[in-house]
């Protein structure tokens, strides 16, 4: 992995995108939908790609929107969709396509009060709280980001009445269709101008942000917070939470500062990433410079990628804290200090998380549920309130009410900040102090996750691999314990390979957008032998996709 000479450091002026050309390209591109890289293809994430390489501009969006409408029809989902975008660029001009669609279509569409920037767990939390209780007249929604992508990207996910990410069948006839009307240029896509869309009788309008601050109190122990004092801080990154943050201290009468309320499609307040991208991850110690810099100045802080889906935690006595080390610590203050959960809620986390996890489940008493990579896989646990908890490594996560009833079901970047406020004002430590004591009960890991070339027909060889085809049974000095081709937790293929010893393990999975696989790793002993981990699991590897 080679570092940028950028990285870390504030982002010059070459790196800015072109707003006007990147808006101009959305609006003039044709993609063609005989090309792989300019059709709709979803994700764990929904579809993903820029304007500038004809991967998402105005038709992709108006397919998707038309797609959508038909498979609610299919469903029979007629309840109101609720919609959010976030600051990239691409959004508020995608958001105006889509509504011109689904307004032709007849859809009771929810936008937001003032043409608010609305976080994805917003979506999430309006469908649930619109839903409880119903058994028709359902709703669902739909979240217009790309996430923590960097500038020039935009995206389009769809969340059905669960409140969650869609889950793969569902968003292969949601692709399948948008692809097929691609194909046929447009047509078959309903649409009236914008100007009649807003006017629209199914039009509406919803106060997302005023719902979801006011019933924070109903996850997070607020009035903890507030009478610790504590001096907090946050940095949006130029995100869709942006105004949630002011609005949640002033509601709940928190010494909180938020050190950058700019809104800025280029991004130019960003330190760079690793790779010389400007992104806005809050896992990055690259990207979260600023906030990093600012540390002393609170007992802790925090901050959420563009969609408020992610989070990120920097505190005084560790800088920034690697999201499995604040998903263990997360999970083992929650599940005693939560006591109207279900007795029998488990643990949620996927198979690339840290094997931490696996051992505070274990002291704490709870069943291990791992998935495959997916925030889609915790939905339904999340929403019945057998999960208590679900996490990714890539610090995306929610957890349920206090009460033990579902929050959101899709990841949620703002409660697990908090969250971090909480612990601190009731155990007088933050949470970087408080996960030296979890690995000093428990082990410490040593994790990194490295990429390494494959060609298409290698990553796909590697996605189908059984353990049958791997004929090692030692890794790093010890004895390979168990391989994996399918999570434990629901039987999923993961799209590659685990393999565990009982120190260490590796995963490796094909990347879906590059030429390369990915290999997660992780060591209970130390960095040699994390070292050796990486390197024995590359030869593993390779010698089975070149067989």
């Amino acid at each position: 992995m080679t570092i940028s000479p950028f990285a870390g450091k504030p982002a010059p002026a070459q790196l800015l995108v072109d707003i006007p050309r990147l808006v101009t390209a959305y609006y003039t591109g044709q993609p063609d939908a005989a090309i792989s890289t300019q059709r709709v293809a979803f994700g764990t994430s929904g579809h993903r790609g820029s304007s500038f390489d004809l991967s998402f501009n105005e038709w992709h969006v108006l397919a998707i929107s038309q797609a959508i409408c038909l498979y609610r029809e299919a469903q029979g989902i007629d309840g109101p969709l609720f919609v959010g975008l976030d600051t990239h660029a691409l959004s508020t001009p995608a958001g105006a396509s889509a509504l011109e669609v689904l307004a032709a279509n007849g859809v009771h569409v929810m936008l937001a009060e003032g043409d608010e920037y609305t976080p994805t767990p917003a979506i999430s939390h309006a469908i649930i709280c619109y839903n409880r209780g119903r058994t028709h007249g359902l709703a669902d929604g739909i979240v217009i980001t790309p996430s923590h992508n960097p500038p020039q990207s935009g995206g389009y996910k769809y969340n059905p009445p669960n409140g969650g990410p869609a889950d793969t069948h569902v968003t292969k006839w949601i692709e399948a269709k948008a692809n097929e009307l691609l194909a046929a240029k447009l047509a078959g896509v309903k649409r009236i101008t914008h100007a009649q869309a807003l006017k629209a009788d199914t039009t509406h309008r919803h106060d997302y942000l005023n719902s979801y601050v006011a019933d924070l109190i109903n996850v997070i122990d607020m009035d903890a917070i507030r009478s610790a004092d504590l001096r907090l801080g946050v940095d949006p990154l130029g995100g869709a939470g942006v105004r949630y943050w002011s609005a949640i201290a002033e509601h709940y009468r928190l010494n909180l500062d938020v050190v950058n309320t700019e809104v800025d499609a280029t991004f130019r307040f960003m330190s760079v990433d690793w790779d010389g991208q400007i992104r806005m991850d809050p896992s990055s110690s690259y990207a979260m410079q600023g906030l990093i810099g600012l540390k002393e100045r609170f007992d802790v802080a925090f901050a959420c990628d563009p969609d408020h889906d992610r989070h990120g935690i920097v505190t005084p006595s560790g800088g920034l804290l690697a999201p499995n080390n604040y998903l263990a610590v997360s999970i083992d203050y929650l599940f005693q200090n939560r006591p109207d959960w279900r007795a029998d809620a488990a643990v949620g986390k996927t198979v690339v998380s840290s094997g931490l996890i696996d051992r505070v489940a274990a002291r704490i008493g709870r069943r291990l549920y791992e998935v495959p990579v997916g925030f889609k896989w915790f939905a339904d646990g999340l929403f019945d309130g057998s999960l208590g908890f679900g996490g990714e490594e890539s610090a995306g996560a929610s957890f349920l009410r206090k009460d033990g009833t579902v929050w959101s079901t899709d990841k949620d970047g703002l409660i697990p900040a908090l969250l971090a406020a909480e612990m601190t004002s009731r155990k007088g430590q933050d949470p970087s102090q408080i996960y030296r004591g979890l690995t000093d009960a428990l082990g410490e890991p040593f994790a990194i996750r490295v990429d390494a070339k494959a060609t298409p027909a290698q990553k796909a060889l590697l996605g189908k691999l059984s353990p049958q085809q791997v004929t090692s049974t030692q890794l790093a000095g010890e004895s390979i314990q168990q391989i994996l081709s399918h999570a434990p937790g629901n039987n999923q293929a993961i799209g590659g390979l685990k393999v565990m010893t009982e120190n260490g393990w590796f995963a490796a999975r094909p990347s879906g957008t590059e030429d390369i696989y990915k290999i997660y790793a992780e060591s209970f002993i130390g960095e040699d032998h994390l070292k050796q981990l990486v390197e024995e699991a590359q030869v593993l590897v390779d010698g089975a996709i070149t067989q």
